[in-house]
């Protein structure tokens, strides 16, 4: 498959009118013309949409039901040569009683009809006046175009790559819908023919609804709503279709247009299926819920050619960072919480009242020195008990120590100043190291030396040693191990790089004074590095980490989709080629994507001895936590795929 394991997907509101089949047939032969030029794989239509649903007593008009199924029959043969396949509702007759039904239609044949469960009989509700529940229903086929076609509420419907279900309209509302049992036995994406009018507050209601049910399924939830078309007398409709991932919205209809309406979207199946494979209670679970039902699994074998497979979903380039809307501000504070409350809890369970930091200016001794200083107001502990120390060395310029100092300063905490210098030329000479060799030896002799004051100094003052290192940082392994690797309690292991400057750039902008913001803004603009190798000669940082490992915009993009969703490398960039687009090469993306995956299967073993540090989001590299990896594992398989990306 070129598809990258998605599927695309629409929901239909065609303009219709009430009781005339003819007109509503064409406005759906068009739409699906249309979904068919833009490579949809399945589109459902509204509730009933080929007679309308607020036909009321003209269901039992015999000339209404025969058109239908004449129209079904068009729309049976419009599809013979059509690669999509349409789900349509309409009632039909079966045993001297009529159902509610949504029909599966795929190259030129009826492969099931699914029955409605739930009537509602409630305020303008009035369908068990026409239609019976699929309780009612006892045959297992019925005659329908002249096919003997399956019906029933346990079909499950398979394409090629996915498996589907029907639920319609109120089935959604009730307190354990059937799309529950239909999702816990292999359906993938749920499809709902609706015809849900509108009050005042309902759209967000339902909304909700959709969102929630395709979270709760780890599903893809397509929702197809009756549009303008159907408002009559006292009720009015407004084309609300929705198209939802696992939780996430994808797509939205415009509403209240008079205009036929579809939306499109790309499901990403392998996402759901990895988030299924990790999510154990979701499997469990189906011993309590499926003990009366079977399901009958449908194949809808379509022969259509392979075409490349153009993404039609946005890609976020940060997946890691949260949306720049209105909920940013509410989420950057729910992080900044979270690691101010894992540190605050080892504080009180230590008793501690004095922490050692070194801050180097950079961001990440920036983000957990602010950490630090809120959890001592949260405990009502002096900042002075707050041990900032900066520890100048080779390669240490005026512009980060300048920082270093200032932040302290307007945070108020203790300020000590350690130059690391002659203790590394003594250990220099005492391992007979020429200092003049600027290899990894003459890096991690500097970070190592930093950690033993922290450590040394904490002893001293009886204090705990606050980690500064990313996540970022830990999946490449670009740390010093028992270095800057190593402390007592680390409170950004939990946030990666991307996130880092984030959290910074909202508390300057929330909680800091000018002069404070002012110092932060200049952290921000400084480049990320680990000032271990001398500075230019105008002064400036010479060694800028993001030139030997990469960027970590690139880096962190990786890395979600790799521990979220387990993606494959080709995967992986063939996403990342979408969302950097116009910002870097293939060849680039491809150039650190080969980095990364070495890197991270080589530095396991940093990983498997941290430090504690709390978890913020949806990912963590911890052995206690989220990642179990060993140490000695290869990446042959790895890198064998990426030899075969270009």
């Amino acid at each position: 498959m070129n598809n990258y394991g998605f599927v695309r997907v629409a929901a239909a509101s065609p303009s219709l009118k009430v009781a005339d089949c003819d007109y509503n047939t064409d406005e759906i032969l068009k739409q699906i013309n249309e979904a068919e030029s833009k490579g949809v794989s399945v589109i459902v239509f509204p509730e009933l949409g080929i007679t309308a649903y607020t036909c009321g007593d003209l269901f039992l008009q015999r000339l209404l039901l025969e058109e239908a199924e004449k129209s079904l029959q068009r729309i049976c043969d419009a599809t013979r040569d059509l690669s999509v396949t349409a789900i349509v509702g309409v009632p039909v007759e079966i045993s001297g009683r009529l159902y509610n039904m949504a029909v599966v239609v795929a190259a030129g044949y009826i492969h099931g009809a699914v029955p409605k469960t739930f009537l509602p009989n409630y305020n303008e509700f009035y369908e068990k006046r026409w239609f019976s529940s699929s309780e009612e229903l006892k045959a297992q086929s019925a005659s329908l175009c002249g096919q003997c076609v399956p019906v029933g509420v346990n079909l499950i419907f398979k394409m090629s790559g996915f498996s589907f279900a029907i639920e319609i309209c109120e089935d959604l509302w009730t307190p354990i819908p059937p799309s529950c049992a239909a999702a816990l036995s292999g359906a993938e994406v749920i499809f709902n023919l609706s015809a849900s009018n509108e009050t005042t507050g309902k759209h967000a209601y339902r909304k909700a609804l959709v969102s929630q049910q395709s979270a709760r399924c780890i599903a893809g939830y397509v929702y197809a709503a009756a549009g303008a078309g159907e408002s009559t007398t006292d009720i009015i409709f407004a084309g609300s279709s929705l198209i939802a991932e696992n939780g996430s919205v994808l797509a939205e209809a415009e509403r209240f247009s008079f205009d036929s309406q579809l939306i499109a979207a790309d499901i990403d199946i392998e996402r759901l299926r990895n988030d299924r494979l990790r999510n154990k209670s979701f499997s469990l679970s189906e011993y309590r819920v499926l003990d009366n039902i079977q399901f009958e699994e449908i194949d809808i074998d379509i022969n259509k050619e392979e075409k490349e497979f153009a993404l039609n979903r946005y890609v976020s380039s940060t997946p890691f960072v949260p949306a720049q809307d209105a909920t940013l501000d509410e989420r950057c504070d729910e992080i900044f919480s979270m690691q101010v409350g894992g540190l605050a809890k080892r504080m009180l369970h230590v008793n501690g009242k004095t922490a050692v930091i070194g801050v180097s200016g950079g961001l990440d001794s920036t983000l957990a020195l602010l950490v630090l200083v809120k959890t001592f107001d949260k405990l009502s502990l002096s900042r002075e008990g707050i041990y900032g120390i900066t520890m100048p060395g080779f390669g240490t310029t005026d512009r980060t120590y300048t920082n270093a100092i200032k932040l302290m300063r307007s945070l108020g905490v203790t300020i000590k100043e350690i130059s690391i210098k002659d203790a590394v030329v003594q250990h220099f000479k005492d391992i007979e190291h020429d200092a003049g060799t600027h290899d990894i030896t003459y890096e991690n002799s500097q970070a190592r030396e930093r950690t033993q004051i922290l450590m040394d100094y904490a002893n001293k003052v009886n204090g705990l040693v606050i980690g500064t290192g990313d996540l970022s940082e830990l999946a490449l392994g670009w740390c010093t191990y028992n270095g800057d690797h190593m402390s007592m309690y680390a409170v950004n292991t939990g946030v990666p790089k991307t996130l880092v400057r984030t959290l910074v750039s909202w508390v300057a902008e929330t909680q800091m004074d000018q002069e404070s913001k002012i110092i932060l803004e200049d952290v921000m603009d400084t480049p990320v590095s680990p000032e271990l190798l001398p500075a230019a000669e105008d002064g400036t940082i010479a060694q800028r980490t993001e030139d030997v490992v990469g960027p970590y915009i690139l880096h962190d993009f990786f890395l979600y989709y790799v521990l979220r969703f387990g993606f494959s490398p080709a995967k992986i960039y063939y996403l990342a080629k979408h969302a950097f687009s116009g910002q870097y090469e293939n060849e680039v993306i491809l150039k650190w994507l080969r980095t990364f995956f070495w890197r991270f299967f080589s530095q396991q073993f940093k990983r498997s001895c941290l430090p504690d540090g709390p978890k913020v989001g949806s990912v963590n590299l911890s052995p206690r936590g989220d990642w179990r990896m060993p140490s000695d594992a290869a990446v042959a398989l790895w890198m064998k795929q990426l030899d075969t990306l270009h």
